[in-house]
């Protein structure tokens, strides 16, 4: 009966979902807590009086596939208002900045984005590795290694890419053990990119006292495969790489860290203050309408703060 009355899920890479009998509509989701059957919960609010514009929850791990419907109901939520409709409205449309965190951080997104009229701040994973003020910080390293070992259970690091010594001129890569590897591809395709491609040689692999911090499992079929991205591929910038050129600019840095005191303070109000640490209902349509529940709570409370 469970199969014949619900559609089968699939994730934002197509392939299909497990689903839970008992609340097929939520999704499997890893947390502190440890693993458990859930919703994301979204949230758009402006930064002045930090009144929430557009909420939903959706039942998918990820938070990327949920940006850009969210933005469609924003419009909608704004076309009730009839905001859109006056001119002036629609001039102070296209200097409205939008700021979200890394994970609503994609291509697809980006690309979005650029058409929406939003002057848009999103956020990629290496965002604070790449800003001075936390490069040189001390706690900044200590805290993020220490949430590195607890995701690990204590493991080392993985070697990436960076790790490896590739020279482009002679078209030649040695590993960090410093042993040879061989090229398996030049012009191997992958994201709509061209990479060149190194194999480890396996007998080399598999007596590297590295091998623990290079490779997941011990190899028993082939080395260690790392690629480097071609040259020709970079001279066409990505909607990605023109983020992180425009978040990493001053003006880029100032206008991302708004976003801490614009969204942080309205999820503080609603789980902390108003009791909402976790939705207590099954299906869809009822979490969702929990989830708007508690942000028109929210809302009433922010307007009559601003009637006084």
């Amino acid at each position: 009966m469970f199969l014949a009355t619900h559609q089968e899920k699939t994730g934002s890479k197509g392939k299909p979902v497990k689903s839970n009998i008992t609340d097929p509509d939520s999704a499997k989701m890893t947390t502190s807590k440890g693993t458990i059957q859930g919703y994301n919960v979204i949230a758009i609010n402006d930064d002045k009086h930090q009144v929430i514009l557009q909420a939903h929850t959706w039942g998918s791990v990820g938070e990327q596939q949920t940006l850009q419907p969210a933005i469609e109901q924003l419009y909608q939520q704004v076309d009730k208002l009839n905001a859109t409709k006056n001119n002036n409205d629609k001039a102070q449309e296209a200097t409205t900045k939008f700021t979200a965190d890394s994970g609503f951080n994609s291509e697809d997104n980006l690309v979005f984005m650029a058409s929406s009229g939003f002057d848009t701040y999103i956020a990629d994973t290496q965002f604070r590795s790449r800003d001075p003020l936390f490069k040189e910080s001390e706690t900044y390293h200590t805290e993020k290694e220490k949430r590195r070992l607890k995701r690990r259970n204590g493991k080392p690091r993985l070697f990436t890419s960076q790790d490896f010594h590739y020279d482009k001129n002679k078209q030649t890569c040695r590993c960090p053990a410093g042993n040879l590897m061989w090229c398996s591809g030049n012009n191997v395709k992958s994201n709509n990119k061209k990479y060149t491609r190194f194999g480890g040689y396996l007998k080399d692999c598999k007596t590297c006292p590295l091998q623990e911090q290079c490779m997941r499992k011990s190899p028993t079929e082939r080395g260690r495969q790392v690629q480097f991205l071609n040259d020709e591929s970079r001279k066409r910038l990505s909607y990605s790489d023109k983020m992180k050129i425009k978040i990493d600019s001053p003006m880029g840095r100032r206008q991302y860290s708004k976003r801490l005191g614009c969204i942080e303070p309205v999820f503080g109000n609603i789980t902390t203050n108003k009791g909402m640490n976790k939705l207590t209902l099954r299906g869809q349509v009822k979490v969702n309408a929990q989830w708007q529940l508690y942000c028109l709570i929210h809302n009433i409370e922010k307007l009559q703060n601003t009637m006084h």
